[in-house]
């Protein structure tokens, strides 16, 4: 007779704690330039390995290598990095409008800048992008107003949502930004189905749907994949993975088993895995993807692989999980860092060049911070009651109609 084994739950569990040295050691990073480029028409079940594979450009002295070097200008590489520089300069004003008590909350996108950058500039005016929270590049690169932005996050009476959305839940659907939610796995789903809505109508725009690597746990991620991939949706599927979904690391939603662009393999779409902080690399597997969802082959799942430097939020510690110095040891460096080192490897940038621009993204963002608080901010600028009444049905009914006449309204 066999004897009865007992079987043990297994809870995965991060390399490292806080108190404990960071340690990156499993992560295997492949040369720049060792992954070669396949044709964007090529057959699903020729590109099989590739999302096992970590698409690199830039090496370590910021010269690009390999297949995977973008068709992009100088000029919009160096546009790309003024862009990241302010990214960056409005998120550090922000954080501290938040701990000054001017708004009740802020994420900044720090580390991931190019993920909200790139791609703004490499799609078209006309395409969509249905966001995560931390992709303000998106517009800052399209030339949305820095003072709509804070008007935003203050919710004061010059907020273009009208206090409706919660600070840094933006949506600006003339610069191809689809409205934020909380609830980020959604987003997915809307993205698939805005593109599929498209094709119907044979039109040639498509959708970017973003996702972090913990939403991939959720059955939005599943339902929207079965979808792209039945009906060849122009979407261009992307997985930011920077290692934590706010406290709880990649492993619980699956990082330890596989990749996440490996999901792809169950759906019959390619997989991409990229390193999220090497802007030639985005830049590239975005036109891969762009063209090949623009000749009718449907989706392509693109998994950054980054790393999120600071806390998922203005209500984060991520001392108490993680490394104080994680975010220091990560091996695949700082964006921002490797474009400067690019551009002055090519000649294209200088360091005093880069700190003219960051005098300058700073002061346009002061400029503009002193314009919005003068409007208002938390807790000094609120709008009339009868707003919350506003815009919530096409025509006020009934119900509307006597919650006004109970108020005096």
């Amino acid at each position: 007779m066999t004897k009865r084994r007992n079987i043990s739950l297994h809870v995965p569990d991060p390399v490292s704690r806080p108190g404990d040295a960071p340690n990156f050691s499993e992560l295997i990073i492949p040369e720049a330039g060792s992954v070669q480029k396949p044709a964007f028409d090529s057959k699903e079940q020729t590109l099989r390995d590739l999302p096992f594979a970590l698409i690199r450009t830039l090496d370590d002295n910021g010269l690009a290598k390999g297949d995977w070097k973008p068709e992009v200008e100088n000029d919009d590489l160096i546009f790309a990095l003024e862009t990241m520089i302010l990214n960056r300069a409005f998120d550090a004003r922000m954080f501290v409008a938040q701990r000054q008590g001017k708004t009740s909350f802020f994420m900044k996108t720090s580390g991931e800048e190019a993920l909200g950058v790139v791609p703004s500039i490499a799609l078209r005016s006309d395409d969509m992008c249905f966001p995560t929270y931390r992709m303000v590049g998106w517009l800052l690169a399209r030339g949305y107003p820095l003072t709509d932005l804070m008007n935003q996050i203050f919710n004061n009476a010059a907020d273009p949502l009208q206090g409706r959305q919660l600070p840094i839940l933006y949506s600006a659907r003339e610069y191809g930004f689809y409205s934020l939610s909380g609830n980020v796995g959604s987003r997915i789903g809307h993205g698939v189905g805005w593109a599929m809505a498209k094709a119907y109508r044979e039109l040639d725009s498509l959708a970017m749907a973003v996702i972090g690597e913990g939403t991939t746990a959720e059955g939005d991620f599943h339902e929207s994949l079965t979808f792209a991939s039945v009906y060849k949706a122009p979407v261009i599927l992307c997985v930011t993975n920077n290692q934590w979904a706010i406290s709880t690391f990649s492993g619980i939603a699956g990082a330890n088993e596989t990749t996440f662009a490996a999901k792809a393999l169950g759906y019959g779409i390619p997989g991409l895995r990229v390193d999220g902080n090497d802007v030639l690399a985005v830049w590239s597997v975005m036109q891969w993807a762009e063209k090949r969802a623009r000749a009718g082959l449907g989706a392509t799942l693109i998994e950054f692989f980054t790393y999120r430097a600071e806390g998922h939020s203005t209500s984060d510690d991520p001392t108490q999980y993680r490394p104080k110095d994680e975010a220091s040891a990560w091996p695949l460096g700082d964006p921002l860092e490797r474009l400067k080192q690019h551009l002055i490897s090519q000649k294209l940038w200088d360091e005093a060049r880069h700190q003219q621009a960051v005098a300058e993204a700073e002061a346009k963002v002061k400029e503009a911070s002193k314009a919005s608080e003068a409007i208002g901010v938390l807790g000094t600028s609120k709008s009339g009651i009868e707003e919350m009444f506003n815009h919530v049905f096409e025509k006020p009914d009934w119900r509307i109609l006597e919650q006004m006449k109970e108020l005096g309204l």
